[in-house]
């Protein structure tokens, strides 16, 4: 299965300058408050740099497996596992080919 294509929309494309993950495809869409929730799609096996947040991160493994290090501690998700990244943490990971997820965010993760 895959997203509904209305949510696919080119001016919701997350770009490339902003992605932690190279090579993958992601669509955000922003609320009235200023945060954002935001969809990904992995096609290949990728490793996401460590980063960090000002602001909290909710994560939903919708399909595959993502593996998430928070502060050096590793949280293996699966479809339909959850996750809550505090603000401030060094988080990082690497993501299975076929893997979808969907974030919120606390605040702006991406920049118009």
């Amino acid at each position: 299965m895959s997203f509904p294509e209305f949510m696919y929309r080119a001016s919701n494309k997350i770009p490339v300058s902003q992605q932690n993950t190279p090579d993958i495809e992601g669509y955000y869409y922003t609320v009235n408050d200023g945060s954002q929730m935001a969809f990904w799609i992995y096609k290949e096996d990728r490793i996401s740099k460590e980063h960090q947040h000002d602001y909290d991160e909710y994560m939903l493994c919708v399909e595959g497996e993502y593996i998430v290090t928070i502060d050096g501690k590793e949280h293996v998700l699966h479809s339909g596992d959850e996750l809550f990244i505090p603000k401030g943490s060094v988080q990082g990971g690497s993501v299975r080919a076929g893997t979808r997820t969907i974030h919120a965010f606390g605040s702006k993760r991406v920049t118009d």
